[in-house]
């Protein structure tokens, strides 16, 4: 296996205000994404009526960020053009592991199974160049004893699919998404079948976490609550709970029973005008669900953090420490 990786994007931030336009630009071998949006309504939003996107100017490119050195941190292996049949496309997968993994031949781990896997760890794949630095963040914590021994498993996204992928409901204004089902069903019969055949995993659903961040976020809680006897722990970072009207929400009131899934979530307070609200709202709507603030669900607003792999490798650290000490 070869140690590389490619470059793909975060395609899609979060929604703020009430009209936009969507200007789709297609050079040789990228698409760029830029919305130009029209302030309508400075008043707080009615969390039952979620405003229309935002979209950021991003690039999709499958090539490496040139004159980056690779910055991996303790063992990785890189499974390159991983192919499903579930979604008929391929990606990479790269998967970090814990110090003592080669030596300890008998242990297993737990897995934290991670979207947009291209940003975790490495600069020369990572958008824009900034990673999150969770292998060194991971190593660190495992290293001082402050979490246990885990395998964290990046699961690339493939740029044009990602907001497909990642979205539970196809949203009637931007007429896309809704792929979320099958994308949980690619992760939960070919992805973790092949880490758990490959490596010395802990199986169950008490050591099997799921985690991403805006859109990766989104999918994540999506996916992890509708699958309890898959996933236990999740790792929620600036969830797109605005999506198609924060369906999410919708979801998390419709569950028919409380599980014992462990939960981080949390929000940046430069995220938008209103994403910190509907973030709020999520955590509010887990509450009344069942879940305990501090026992099995974090709740954390940062002050002045944005939306971005910096912000989140900031804070990845507490959020390993709440799912894995």
């Amino acid at each position: 296996m070869k140690r590389c990786g490619w470059k793909s994007p975060d395609n899609l931030e979060h929604f703020r205000e009430l009209r936009f336009i969507e200007v789709r630009i297609l050079p040789i071998n990228c698409s760029d994404f830029m919305t130009i949006a029209a302030e309508d309504d400075q008043s707080p939003p009615d969390p039952t009526e979620i405003p229309a996107p935002e979209y950021k100017k991003r690039k999709h490119s499958h090539r490496r960020n040139r004159a980056v050195r690779h910055t991996l941190t303790g063992e990785t292996r890189l499974h390159t053009g991983f192919r499903s049949r579930i979604l008929g496309n391929e990606r990479n997968i790269i998967v970090y592991l814990p110090p003592g993994y080669s030596a300890e031949i008998e242990m297993r781990y737990p897995v934290l199974y991670m979207q947009d896997g291209q940003n975790l760890f490495d600069k020369a794949t990572a958008f824009g160049g900034v990673e999150w630095g969770l292998d060194e963040t991971a190593q660190r914590l495992i290293i001082e004893d402050r979490i246990e021994p885990l395998i964290i498993v990046g699961i690339y996204n493939t740029g044009e699919h990602r907001i497909e992928e990642y979205t539970p409901t196809r949203d009637a204004r931007l007429k896309k998404g809704g792929g979320a089902d099958r994308y949980g069903q690619f992760l939960i019969e070919e992805v973790k079948p092949f880490i758990d055949e490959r490596y010395r995993t802990l199986t169950d659903p008490d050591n099997t976490g799921l985690g991403g961040s805006s859109l990766g976020g989104l999918v994540s809680l999506y996916v992890g609550l509708k699958h309890p006897s898959v996933f236990g722990r999740l790792m929620v970072m600036s969830p797109s709970a605005w999506w198609d009207k924060a369906m999410i929400i919708n979801f998390i009131t419709s569950l028919k029973a409380k599980s014992s899934t462990r939960i981080w979530l949390d929000i940046g307070t430069l995220e938008g005008k209103f994403t910190p609200h509907y973030v709020r709202t999520l955590r509010d709507q887990l509450v009344r669900s069942g879940w305990r603030l501090t026992d099995d669900l974090h709740f954390l607003e940062v002050e002045n953090g944005e939306h971005n792999e910096k912000a989140w490798g900031a804070r990845a650290d507490q959020a390993l420490e709440f799912l894995y000490r």
